[in-house]
């Protein structure tokens, strides 16, 4: 019965995406039961299908000349989101990839270019028992399109700039049914990396969260604008891990909309999904005490007993709001 649900909600996800790619007023009724969208902290929560179609998808459709959507990752699941309980009766399909096109209008403020862009897309749909969509979040790396447009915001990435791929010699796109064994390994994999690695950091010292338990060597990271993507473990500790962790040193996953696996992939959602306190420098500005939540899509794909590739999302506009930065102001005030 679950990968019958799963299979609907997968093929409902793509009728919508085509839609939407082609004309998006023509997902009105695919989308007349959104109670709530989670859109990209420049657009905000929407809360009717009309809202997520004229504020969100409409203006890039318009702007974006030879638009086109590549998909990377299609996945489905009940979700498990919650420490220390079971399923909480929640279908979700997630998915990420590329928006590509030409800007030939401004768009969300955005000035036109030139030259093609790669807009990194991330979003998760939630669906009720009849397969009507009700709840989703959204989020488009903004700052990694700022940097496309010569307009960076944040200073340079300590990981690679712009390197988010499909999954290296893996068919992410689960059209089909998956393994059940295999989900319901990588579902409590992931489960013990979340509620125990990620939730473990002491304050004081990284081996303490016990990454190398969870995350390859050769792990690859593909982390946000402003971050960048991390080559290996060692990379991701350097790069992203410390800095991240001493910026932040009492975050904790509390709040997960969504957390599922299918087959050899896990994925997570939640624009709440971490909260903490900006407790010391983060990419060149210093604490300011302030509480922070973090609104982050995630998907992971596991090899044998580790991960191997992490794709992740991070609304760093909503971030550094929260720091006292407007992002997009600073974005306006270089372009002019």
């Amino acid at each position: 019965m679950g990968e019958d649900i799963n299979q609907r909600n997968k093929q409902t996800a793509l009728a919508l995406w085509a839609v939407l790619d082609r004309d998006p007023r023509g997902a009105s009724e695919m989308l007349r039961d959104v109670q709530s969208w989670h859109a990209p902290a420049a657009v905000g929560v929407q809360t009717s299908g009309k809202a997520v179609i004229d504020a969100l998808f409409a203006p890039l459709h318009h702007g974006l000349s030879g638009f086109m959507r590549q998909t990377h990752i299609l996945m489905a699941g009940q979700s498990q989101a919650h420490e220390g309980r079971g399923r909480d009766d929640t279908h979700w399909v997630g998915a990420t990839g590329y928006l590509t096109g030409r800007a030939s209008a401004p768009i969300f403020g955005i000035p036109p270019t030139d030259h093609d862009l790669r807009i990194r897309w991330g979003e998760f749909l939630r669906f009720d028992d009849a397969g009507r969509i009700t709840h989703a979040q959204t989020i488009w790396d903004f700052v990694d399109w700022f940097d496309q447009i010569d307009l960076p915001v944040l200073p340079r990435p300590r990981g690679a700039r712009h390197v988010y791929p499909a999954p290296t010699g893996y068919d992410g796109v689960l059209v089909d049914p998956q393994d059940q064994q295999a989900t319901a390994r990588t579902l409590a994999f992931g489960r013990d990396f979340i509620f125990g690695g990620l939730n473990g950091f002491d304050e004081s010292d990284l081996s303490s969260m016990g990454m190398a338990r969870y995350f390859h060597p050769n792990l690859k990271w593909y982390g946000p604008g402003g971050i960048g993507a991390c080559l290996s473990l060692s990379e991701f500790e350097t790069f992203h891990q410390h800095p991240w962790l001493m910026a932040f040193p009492d975050r904790k996953v509390m709040h997960l909309e969504s957390l599922f696996a299918e087959g050899e992939m896990l994925a997570a959602s939640g624009p709440m999904g971490v909260v903490g306190t900006h407790s010391g420098p983060y990419l060149g500005h210093a604490a300011t005490g302030a509480p922070i939540e973090v609104s982050g899509l995630d998907f992971w794909r596991r090899e044998g007993d580790r991960f191997t590739e992490n794709w992740v999302f991070v609304d760093m506009i909503h971030l550094f709001s929260q720091m006292g930065v407007d992002l997009f102001a600073r974005m306006r005030e270089q372009a002019g």
